[in-house]
Order: C-alpha cells, then sequence, then structure tokens
C-alpha cells in the first residue's frame, strides 16, 4: 500500500516524499482512511509507529477541501499532555501542509511561557489549534480562544493526560466544543480509566490495535542490562560514553532532583549535557531540546517528560539510569531510539534495590534479558535470588510455608528421639 492510494491530495503526497516517508506504517494505514471517512478513532499503537503523520495527515486533507472563511474558525483541535510534544505536532503540522496551495493557519498553546503571542496568533482566528488543556482554557478565558466551530478534535497520549490530572481540564474543554463532531483518541495503554473516558467520548468508534505496548523487534533494538551498584552509576555513564561512542544519548532519571545532579556531574567530566524537567523555564526547557535535537549537546538528562511522544531522529542510544516505576513506560523510553528504520540500544542499570522491579518489567513484556558487568565497577551490594522451579523469585527471608515445614520437621525430630530414650 502506498500514501497515494489512502486518498492524499497530491500536495501532502509531495510532502511526505520530501520527507523520505517510503510507506505508510499499519496505523496509518488503518487510520488515514477511517478518518477521511468521518469516523470516530480509537488507536493504540507502538511507539514510533507514525501517530501524529496518522491523524495530522487526513486532518490536513479534510481541512484542504473546503475554503477557509474569514476569521478562521478553528476547525481542528489537538490536546497534548506536555508543552514539547505540542511544539512538535505543531512543526510536523506545518511541513506535512507547505505545498498545499492554501496551507492552513496552525497555532501551538502552550503553558509555561506569556501568554500573549499565542493571543496575537490566534488574531484573524486558526484553522488548526495544537495545545494543552490548561493553556487551552487560559485563552478561551480572555476570549482569544472559540471552540464552538470545531469539527475535528484529537486527544494525543490520552493515557498521559489523564494520569497527569487533566480530567476536569478536558471535561471543561469538551463542554465548549459542538456535540456533532469527530473525535481521534490515541492511547499507548488503556487501563480502565482511559477506556471508560473513550465509551463516553466516541460514537461507534473505528478500533485500531497494533502492537500496542510491545517492546521493539530486537532486529532494531538491542537491550543490554548492566548490574552496577547505585552510587556507581554515574562512573558507569561516564565509562559507556567513552567506551561506546555515542555521539548523542538520551538518560532517563526517576526526578527533577535527580536530572540536576547526574547533568553537573557529566558537566563536571566534560561532557556536553543538559538536563529536562518539568520545574525548568519553557524557555529553558525548549532551549535544551532543540540543542540535543540539533547535535549542540551530546547527553540529555530527562525524567519521564521525555518518554512520550518526542521524535529524536537518529537517537543511537538511551539509558535508563533510573527503571521507570511503570513497566509500561519501560517500553516508551526504550522507543526513543530504533525509529524509522534506524538501529538503536537500550541499556538499563540495574542495582540489587531494583533488581526486583526489573525481573517484573521483563515478566511484563516477556523479556529474559542477560545481565552484564563491567570490570572495574563490579556490584559489591548486588545478590541475584535463585530462581525456584515455578518459575518465583526466592529471596534469603524463608516462607511461611518453609517455617511450618522446618517446625513440624523439628516436632517430628523431638518425638523421635523421646521414644528412643
Amino acid at each position: 500500500m502506498t500514501f497515494a492510494s489512502l486518498g492524499l491530495c497530491s500536495p501532502l503526497l509531495l510532502a511526505v516524499r520530501e520527507l523520505g516517508y517510503e510507506a505508510p506504517t499499519p496505523v496509518q494505514r488503518a487510520a488515514i482512511p477511517a478518518i477521511l471517512a468521518g469516523c470516530d478513532l480509537w488507536a493504540s499503537a507502538q511507539t514510533g509507529s507514525g501517530k501524529t503523520a496518522a491523524f495530522a495527515l487526513p486532518i490536513l486533507e479534510l481541512l484542504s477541501r473546503a475554503q477557509a472563511p474569514h476569521p478562521r474558525p478553528v476547525r481542528a483541535l489537538v490536546v497534548v499532555p506536555t508543552r514539547e510534544l505540542a511544539v512538535q505536532i505543531g512543526q510536523a503540522i506545518e511541513r506535512y501542509a507547505r505545498d498545499l496551495p492554501e496551507p492552513p493557519k496552525t497555532c501551538v498553546a502552550v503553558g509555561g511561557v506569556s501568554i500573549n503571542p499565542q493571543m496575537m496568533a490566534l488574531g484573524g482566528g486558526a484553522d488548526l489549534v495544537v495545545g494543552t488543556p490548561g493553556r487551552l482554557l487560559d485563552l478561551v478565558e480572555q476570549n482569544a480562544l472559540d471552540l464552538a466551530s470545531v469539527q475535528m478534535l484529537v486527544l494525543d497520549e490520552a493515557d498521559r493526560l489523564l494520569a497527569l490530572g487533566f480530567a476536569d481540564e478536558l471535561s471543561r474543554l469538551l463542554a465548549l466544543l459542538p456535540s456533532e463532531r469527530q473525535c481521534l483518541l490515541f492511547s499507548a495503554t488503556f487501563p480502565p480509566k482511559v477506556t471508560r473516558f473513550a465509551e463516553q467520548l466516541l460514537r461507534e468508534p473505528v478500533r485500531i490495535n497494533v502492537d500496542a505496548g510491545a517492546a521493539p523487534s530486537a532486529d532494531v533494538l538491542t537491550q543490554r542490562v548492566i548490574e552496577i551498584d547505585a552510587g556507581d552509576r554515574t562512573r558507569l555513564l561516564q565509562h559507556l560514553l567513552r567506551t561506546d561512542a555515542w555521539p548523542q544519548l538520551l538518560v532517563f532519571v526517576a526526578s527533577r532532583d535527580g536530572a540536576d545532579e547526574v547533568t553537573l556531574q557529566l558537566a563536571r567530566a566534560g561532557v556536553s549535557v543538559a538536563a529536562l524537567h518539568s520545574h525548568l523555564t519553557q524557555a529553558a526547557r525548549t532551549q535544551a531540546l532543540s540543542d540535543f535535537k540539533a547535535r549542540r549537546i551530546q547527553v540529555l538528562v530527562a525524567t519521564d517528560l521525555a518518554a512520550r511522544g518526542l521524535d529524536i531522529a537518529q537517537l543511537p542510544a538511551v539509558v535508563n539510569y533510573d527503571l521507570p516505576r511503570s513497566a509500561m513506560d519501560y517500553v516508551h523510553r526504550i522507543g526513543r531510539t530504533g525509529r524509522a528504520g534506524d538501529k538503536g540500544v537500550a541499556v538499563s542499570f540495574v542495582s540489587a534495590a531494583t533488581a526486583a522491579h526489573f525481573r517484573l518489567i521483563e515478566k511484563r513484556h516477556q523479556l529474559s534479558l542477560e545481565r552484564e558487568q563491567v570490570a572495574g565497577l563490579t556490584p559489591k551490594e548486588l545478590t541475584v535470588p535463585p530462581r525456584d522451579v515455578h518459575g518465583g523469585v526466592k529471596g534469603k527471608r524463608k516462607s511461611k510455608k518453609d517455617k511450618l515445614r522446618e517446625a513440624a520437621a523439628r516436632a517430628e525430630s523431638s518425638a523421635g528421639d523421646g521414644k528412643k530414650s
């Protein structure tokens, strides 16, 4: 199947060719015709599967078929959980639309920066708005944004939207939209909260599930596990930067303070590095991501803010300095590398304290990864519990059943000794 067979116009086909898209991905093959047909969509797809193009291309096609009135009413709204993802989607839409005779006016609305430039950009209206929930509501309250004419609504990374506490704001946004609209919901996972939300929002949706939540193939992504004491992780990270000579590396940590500390230690060692987390100003976040994408810095140390949706071209490697709290987030993190046909490496640091958690991650994704150790950084704390015959993990503490068996054996032994005497 080709993009031409999906019903897209010539200018959009030219744009995808210029961007090097050879053939539509599975989610694009399924989503684009359904969206063009006016159907609601309930889609889940593996990270790096081309979801942005799956909804952006057909939306641009539909917008281009009708001449935009003046002032321009907002006809398409894309709601996302993070500022970085909103900016990235806005940039992608501009690239896809550049060859259209009259490209739709697209505005990106995110918090963390002054609202005034966004209000000015919305002067005269906009065809398509991409934004985070809080800033969209701010613009509505300032009478800079009117959502009464929205025909197409996209909720991207819906599970993250709800997990990050946007449920109330989403409800307020939905109340501002016309009841007759096309809804497209993309979510990497569908926990009960998201499923209930989707069932209330969507009308007879087309369901798409393309290897959602699956770990990337070993053909494109090599997964490594290195056992290390927690206190030696930064030394190990510096060692890998020297020996593996990655031109770029994305490092995931668990907290904002952790990101700042690792960034400081790497900078002291002469590594070009920046941090990315939610406590930075939006200007600092934008600069860090821009510098990393432009290869002006070698290492980006990030919280899970960077685990979803962000597309960093030809990223060779990812390191889990801290393991993700959620087993599902493991897939999203390592999915930042090994994308678009390129090969990648994902390395996870495992200490004595996190060994059991990583076994849960392996179980969730049906993995069995070999453990490595690095000479000179051999862990002193790590103990690998033996596996029992049933596949479980037995630790040093005796189970309740073991204690009962031992007590019964002692009682039987005492009774035997009594008979002999």
